[in-house]
Parts: C-alpha cells; structure tokens; sequence
C-alpha cells in the first residue's frame, strides 16, 4: 500500500488558485540534498529540477531566486533584478524563521509571508518543471506559467 502525500502548504496554495501540478515523493538522502541527487531520484533532466534559494538584500530585504538545479546564482544578477545594490544568501539557520521550510525542503509557494520572487528565464523553454513543494522527499511537478502565477513571479538572467 502506497503511503498517503500529505498536502504541504505550496500544494493547498496551488488548489486555492485551482492551478494544476503534481506531487512527486522521491527518496530522500540526508548527506545529499542536491538537486542532482532530486534530478537523479525521479529521472528527470536535471535542467527541469529548480532549486529555491532565498536571499537578503541590502535595500529590499528578503527574495526568492528560483534556478535550475545545476547553475550556480549570479549575485550580481539578482540583486540587480531585485533592485538591491548587494545582496548575500539567506543563512541556515535563519531559513526556517524566515520562510518556514529548511533546507532542502524550500518553496518558492507556501512561505511563512511572500517575498518578491525571480526565475531564471529559461524555464519557460519547458512543458513542466519541478520545484520543492515544501518538504525534503517531495518535488512539484507544474508548468512553468503556472509557477511563475502562482508566486508572482517575474523571470530573470539569474545565472553566470
């Protein structure tokens, strides 16, 4: 018997917009919370897997970068697009009282209160793509479009 999903808050978020996704469980690694390790779990291209980094800015306060799982974030590029002078990645140990998720279980929906959020521009090259939908061991399967709805979002060069 299949264990039942238990719907996180990014999940009830998107039923309330009445937006279409899906929950998909993966096995989760503690040692190993990477992207490429989701990417691997559910076979999928690891350029469909986004990750969810929050940062602080020196103007703005708090945002959400969401890029793909292999890119690394170009500061200088999200603190422009965020209207920051700089900006520094959110730590740690200030994740859960900021957003309410830890790491490796961070979504761009469901936050404790909503931040300005950017995706890399190149999602919209897919069908779909996945996030975290607010706990380690299940990923968000959603069209891109509806993401960026979903979080207002804006699209962004995130990436070096």
């Amino acid at each position: 018997m299949k264990d039942k999903i238990h719907k996180t808050n990014a999940a009830r978020h998107l039923d309330e917009m009445g937006i279409a996704y899906e929950l998909i469980p993966y096995e989760v690694d503690e040692e190993n919370l990477s992207a490429q390790h989701v990417a691997a779990s559910l076979g999928q291209n690891l350029e469909q897997v986004y990750k969810t980094l929050v940062l602080k800015g020196d103007k703005t306060g708090f945002f959400v970068c969401v890029i793909p799982g292999a890119a690394e974030l170009d500061l200088k590029a999200a603190a422009r697009v965020s209207g920051n002078k700089s900006c520094e990645m959110l730590h740690v140990k200030d994740l859960m009282p900021v957003t309410g998720y830890i790491r490796g279980g961070c979504s761009p929906l469901g936050m404790k209160k909503h931040f300005p959020t950017f995706v890399h521009e190149d999602c919209i090259l897919w069908d779909f793509i996945y996030v975290s939908a607010g706990k380690r061991g299940l990923q968000l399967k959603i069209n891109p479009q509806d993401l960026l709805r979903a979080s207002h979002a804006q699209t962004a060069a995130l990436t070096a």
